[in-house]
């Protein structure tokens, strides 16, 4: 992929006016890209919170470090000061689709606020995008139809607790779909695992962790070619603990077996293992058996 300079997006309304499309409140937007006219296609960032729905293919999206064509009815979402964009030399296309903006701002004090952060699919890749079914597709829809009908009523007291409530629903509504395709996808998903599996029981098999440190989860992530939060859902979907857990049980494993050996002390082996001090060995040993490596090793 070509260096190119990235176009910062400041604004909900500066949005709109790309696209032609009217503002009807400073901190949220629904886009009809049907009424829009061809937009000059740029790696952008973007100040606010971006879901695009494409319904059609088009083009060769990069989005981190992955590039991504598009199928139709697939959702998309952007948290703020993410790089997205269709490189194509800045040539215009008439996108399809819809698009649902909102600013932080929008959000601050709110239950949704506070919890953005659980709607971890905003720091997915774009190659881990939600697929949807029609049925799902109408529903989206349906969710955009009624914040846009908000957005067209004056302005009271209520207006922005039922907008925002509107996108809640929305977000929810997304969870469930993607845990939907995660169960759909599972025999990729099964494949992922073993390879984790393996990943973990090489790293701690070689000098990785006295080289390199402690297993983390962003390293397993990265060679799997999936964004950590992704990863870290698909784990725990699929074995009900986190990925980190996962790695904390393996390496107890592999340290159960070089407490036994006596030519090993408790400090060497905690070095051994990517601990940069013993006690914190020790902390998570017993944290996890009920004893701590030196009692372990004289009941066994």
């Amino acid at each position: 992929m070509e260096d190119q300079e990235v176009e910062k997006v400041n604004s909900v309304s500066d949005y709109n006016k790309m696209v032609n499309n009217e503002t009807l409140h400073p901190l949220v937007s629904v886009v009809d890209f049907a009424k829009s006219d061809p937009i000059c296609q740029y790696r952008r960032t973007y100040t606010f919170y971006t879901v695009f729905l494409k319904d059609v293919i088009c083009g060769d999206m990069h989005y981190g470090k992955h590039s991504y064509d598009y199928q139709e009815g697939t959702l998309v979402f952007i948290a703020p000061g993410q790089v997205s964009g269709v490189t194509n030399g800045g040539n215009p296309i008439q996108p399809g689709g819809y698009a649902l903006l909102f600013h932080p701002d929008l959000i601050k004090g709110t239950n949704l606020g506070k919890n953005i952060n659980d709607y971890s699919f905003f720091s997915y890749d774009v190659h881990e995008a939600l697929h949807l079914s029609e049925k799902e597709r109408e529903i989206v829809l349906e969710c955009f139809k009624n914040i846009k009908l908000e957005l067209e009523q004056s302005i009271d007291k209520h207006s922005k607790s039922l907008i925002v409530n509107n996108i809640e629903l929305f977000l929810n509504y997304c969870m469930r779909f993607y845990d939907r395709q995660f169960i759909t996808r599972d025999h990729v998903n099964q494949g992922v695992i073993g390879k984790f599996e393996n990943l973990v029981d090489d790293y701690l098999k070689s000098d990785h962790p006295k080289n390199i440190g402690f297993p983390m989860v962003n390293y397993f992530a990265e060679k799997l070619n999936l964004s950590a939060n992704y990863f870290g859902d698909l784990i725990k979907k699929e074995l009900g603990v986190s990925a980190q857990e996962f790695i904390h049980n393996k390496l107890i494993d592999v340290a159960k077996e070089q407490i036994l050996n006596p030519s090993k002390s408790i400090s060497e082996i905690s070095y051994d293992l990517g601990f940069k001090y013993p006690q914190h060995f020790t902390r998570l040993f017993k944290a996890k058996v009920g004893v701590s490596p030196s009692e372990y090793k004289i009941l066994n």
